[in-house]
């Protein structure tokens, strides 16, 4: 007797510990008795009813994430595939419509998605769906969200992640993209020779106004050093044709010296015509008086130092 007692007590002892069981955090699970909606159950320690009671699989209150490739036409027919990302959970306060209405949620977001891609891409052009891509998404994550709260599903949100254009198009817009970089380096090369070719110009230009200004100077120099010599030349009593003959004459042997220091020199300074040598030699007597003139005078001087 007392073997059955334990015995009993024990089995009993296993059907009540058979009931309890626990739920996992960012889960839920479904109790259902005589396989009617009993409750649902949060994470935690929870009790059931053995063998009358049944719970169901643990149901992922986590975020989940479908991918959908869908390919359709443009306005401007070409032919692309989108890749559309989705992130959507179950609604904690839904779990019952998540579990009882709606027995394959991927399949019907990808049929959503499809019926959004398909209607919004083939009313813009190929650029447009580049440009409008964050409008895409947001009509899908619209649509979507509309048509799956009522089955307790919540979309987090919605990504056009990826743009493939047909095979041939893509090689035309290789092709344009390069000619376009190709374009925009031939503006650059030309706008840097332009800038080279200014900076040149520029650089000429104060070179020959530097250069004009050095000539300048020399010849106020040279007008400067002449005016003093006839200055001179007047207090000693040569007038100033004189005076100017007499430097003339200077400058000419002082040239011919100069020519003559230099061994590699072979130019020869003739007059231009019979008249010049006339004139040439006139200057000379003329520039030989006024030396005269000059010496005399200095030698009076030097005797009245005396």
């Amino acid at each position: 007797m007392d073997i059955f007692f334990y015995g009993f007590s024990f089995l009993l002892f296993l059907i009540i510990i058979s009931g309890i069981f626990t739920v996992k955090q960012q889960s839920a699970v479904v109790v259902e008795r005589f396989g009617k909606f009993q409750s649902i159950r949060y994470p935690g320690l929870n009790f059931k009813i053995p063998v009358i009671d049944k719970k169901s699989r643990p149901i992922s209150l986590k975020i989940n994430q479908l991918d959908v490739m869908v390919e359709t036409k443009t306005s401007d027919d070409v032919f692309v595939a989108l890749k559309v990302s989705v992130q959507f959970i179950i609604l904690k306060e839904k779990v019952f419509d998540a579990y009882y209405r709606l027995e394959n949620p991927r399949e019907q977001i990808n049929a959503y998605v499809f019926d959004v891609v398909r209607a919004e891409v083939p009313k813009m052009k190929l650029d447009d769906v580049f440009i409008k891509k964050d409008d895409i998404a947001i009509a899908i994550k619209s649509e979507i969200e509309e048509a799956m709260s009522s089955y307790g599903y919540g979309i987090i949100k919605a990504l056009v992640t990826d743009i493939d254009p047909d095979a041939e198009v893509k090689r035309s817009m290789n092709h344009i993209n390069a000619a376009e970089r190709q374009k925009l380096a031939t503006e650059y090369e030309a706008e840097a020779e332009r800038i080279r070719i200014v900076a040149r110009a520029k650089a000429e230009a104060e070179s020959k106004r530097l250069q004009g200004q050095g000539i300048a100077d020399q010849r106020r120099e040279i007008a400067r050093g002449l005016e003093e010599s006839v200055e001179v030349l007047n207090k000693v009593g040569i007038n100033s044709q004189e005076a100017s003959a007499l430097i003339v004459v200077t400058q000419h042997y002082d040239t011919l010296q100069s020519m003559g220091e230099n061994s590699n020199s072979n130019l020869v300074l003739l007059p231009n015509s019979p008249a010049a040598g006339s004139n040439m030699l006139s200057e000379m007597v003329t520039s030989f008086t006024a030396s005269q003139m000059l010496g005399e005078k200095m030698k009076e001087e030097n005797k009245v130092k005396k």
